[in-house]
């Protein structure tokens, strides 16, 4: 639903949404969540994002020339997208209208628009919290009014806009992307929260070393809200005058909660950072990764799919070893379930990040079907033609076959393509399979060309 900004957030509380209330009360201020009450009212206080909101960022530019169209906000939750959206509004003097797409409906957003239309002269900024969750429809009602200048969007997202925000939409929009806060950055906000007496906690006069804060700060994994919320529960907790501990701390993380969305860009982001360090021969990391995704709720059975087409694709040939591994890690994830089957993960996952790697399947696979895209399709020779039948044999198949078993190491020298095409490249691990491979394959090269076959 629409919510007009807290008014004791800005100093022009004329320009908010028209049926907001006056300047909250010192005693409703101070029911608000501490998240709420410490939120940044200026560029110069919002800690961290330098890559957005440094000297020479382009934000902070079109913020002070008041010369941005519509923004999108990508980031993890807790980071600051809604603080920096109500900052910008504060800075340009705008009319700061919110909606939370959860909550809306069309209907509401049509008034909104037609509101807008009537105010031109106040500049609205349309802040759409968790934007990815309205549909195309919802968000071509938005186009309109964006183009035309009426609004000035800004949406927030968790989700990657690419995926959840139409294409026009998203061409009209500049995109920044947030990243969690670094646990220093939040350190120091908790601090302040502790200090300030007019909007934090100060008046508790509840104490907490640096060393407290800064475990807070990384049990919250980058997210300030959390982070805010956590530190007022345990401030609450105690006495006046009394002191947040290390012990208080313990009892209050033990049931830690990991960042992981299925099925959303943690997912995502998660799986390919596990299977880039299986790929790249890190077992710590890869063990890691794969240990996050699990406590953070991932079926089992997904990680084991990747680790099955992992074994072929990144280490194949160079231990063939690999994919009967991966596949008995997959059948223990049917079989046993968790937690146990945690245990059969973890050894195949340090079985193929410690194997030598090869990708010399998936090369061989790529070039076939490049082959067969870009070049005619080759006939199959008649002597490797099915000859079970009189009629196929009448008509000359399987005429001339050299059956390998007769020869010497089974080369005959015959041709199996019509064509010379060299598609299979032995990886060249030297500590791989492959090396005896490719000698082999080598030997009988020769032994092909002197017996008739191709000379390449």
């Amino acid at each position: 639903m629409a919510e007009p900004l807290q008014p004791s957030f800005f100093e022009e509380s004329s320009r908010v949404r028209e049926g907001a209330s006056g300047v909250a009360s010192d005693s409703a201020a101070a029911h608000r969540p501490l998240a709420v009450r410490m939120r940044p009212r200026t560029l110069t206080e919002v800690i961290g994002h330098e890559h957005l909101l440094g000297p020479d960022a382009l934000l902070p530019r079109l913020v002070r020339t008041d010369t941005f169209g519509s923004l999108l906000f990508y980031g993890p939750p807790g980071c600051g997208k809604t603080t920096l959206a109500e900052v910008i509004a504060h800075e340009t003097r705008s009319r700061f209208v919110r909606i939370n797409a959860v909550l809306s409906n069309v209907a509401e957003l049509r008034d909104e628009l037609r509101l807008a239309r009537a105010r031109p002269n106040e500049r609205t900024i349309l802040f759409i919290d968790e934007i990815h969750r309205f549909n195309k429809a919802q968000q071509d009602l938005l186009l309109p009014d964006v183009e035309a200048g009426n609004i000035r969007l800004i949406g927030a997202t968790t989700h990657n806009p690419g995926f959840y925000v139409i294409p026009p939409l998203l061409s009209r929009s500049h995109l920044f992307r947030l990243e969690p806060l670094a646990p220093e950055a939040v350190a120091l906000v908790l601090r302040r929260a502790l200090d300030d007496s007019v909007r934090g906690l100060g008046n508790l006069r509840v104490r907490a070393s640096d060393a407290v804060l800064a475990s807070l700060a990384k049990f919250c994994d980058g997210d300030l809200r959390r982070a805010l919320n956590a530190l007022e529960t345990l401030a609450l907790s105690q006495p006046l005058g009394g002191e947040i501990t290390e012990e208080a701390l313990t009892v209050f993380a033990r049931e830690r909660r990991i960042r992981y969305d299925a099925n959303e860009d943690e997912h995502y982001d998660t799986a390919s950072a596990f299977i880039k360090s299986v790929r790249g021969g890190d077992p710590d990391a890869a063990i890691y990764w794969m240990t996050k995704m699990l406590e953070g709720g991932e079926d089992p059975r997904f990680i084991a799919r990747r680790l099955v087409i992992l074994a072929s694709e990144d280490i194949g040939l160079a231990d063939s070893r690999g994919l009967p591994v991966a596949v008995a890690a997959f059948q223990a994830c049917e079989l046993v379930g968790l937690p146990e089957c945690a245990l059969n993960l973890a050894h195949a996952t340090l079985f193929l990040a410690t194997s030598p790697k090869s990708n010399s399947a998936t090369r061989a696979l790529g070039s076939a079907r490049d082959a067969l895209k870009n070049e005619p399709v080759q006939s199959i020779p008649m002597s490797l033609r099915d000859s079970h039948t009189v009629t196929n044999k009448k008509l000359g198949q399987g005429e001339g076959y050299l059956y390998s078993h007769e020869f010497p190491e089974g080369i005959s020298g015959q041709n199996y393509l019509e064509k010379y095409l060299k598609l299979y490249d032995p990886g060249a691990h030297p500590a791989g399979a492959e090396a005896a491979i490719a000698e082999r394959l080598e030997r009988w090269r020769k032994l092909k060309a002197e017996r008739g076959g191709d000379k390449k």
